[in-house]
């Protein structure tokens, strides 16, 4: 088995994009062995809001790059510049997903608005489209969650795609 890269660790830990266990599943290591290494050697989750700004700047100007490691002690700018690079990747790539979404569902609508709507067949032509943007929300939701991208009320748009697709499931 090979030995963890404990300072890849400690710079993810320290920049809180990700949680203990996700650094854990990454790492290759218990996430209880994290904890006791960050008690032991006094390491703080203390850049989550550097980063969540940072990757809200990189997101406005549009600029993601991708710096290339250095082989000396990380500064907590590079910790998060890092994390803020993939952070704000991953909603770049949501970006391109929704785009998907927004294609297919348009040809859903195109093929809806030619197709005769009976009895028989409206319950299962809404409920596909309402099961695909429904699942595409909830793994947008949680890879968000998951890199701590949006927290509390300030980013409540999936929660309100989710309960409008929910409400016109139901014929609301």
């Amino acid at each position: 088995m090979a030995k963890p890269d404990w300072e890849a660790i400690e710079t993810a830990y320290r920049a809180g994009s990700l949680s203990i266990r996700a650094i854990a599943d990454k790492h290759g290591v218990s996430d209880t062995a994290i904890r006791k290494r960050a008690i032991q050697n006094g390491w703080q989750r203390d850049l989550t809001e550097q980063v969540q700004k940072a990757t809200r700047q990189k997101l406005v100007r549009n600029e993601v790059r991708n710096d290339s490691s250095r082989e000396h002690v990380r500064t907590d700018e590079e910790i998060v510049n890092e994390a803020a690079d993939e952070a704000a990747a991953v909603v770049l790539e949501h970006r391109v997903d929704l785009a998907r979404w927004r294609r297919i569902a348009g040809k859903l609508g195109d093929f809806l608005d030619d197709v005769e709507f009976t009895t028989e067949n409206h319950a299962s032509l809404s409920r596909s489209l309402v099961a695909g943007v429904d699942a595409q929300i909830k793994v947008i939701k949680a890879e968000r969650e998951a890199y701590n991208i949006d927290t509390g009320d300030q980013n409540n748009d999936t929660d309100s795609i989710s309960d409008l697709m929910d409400s016109l499931s139901q014929g609301a």
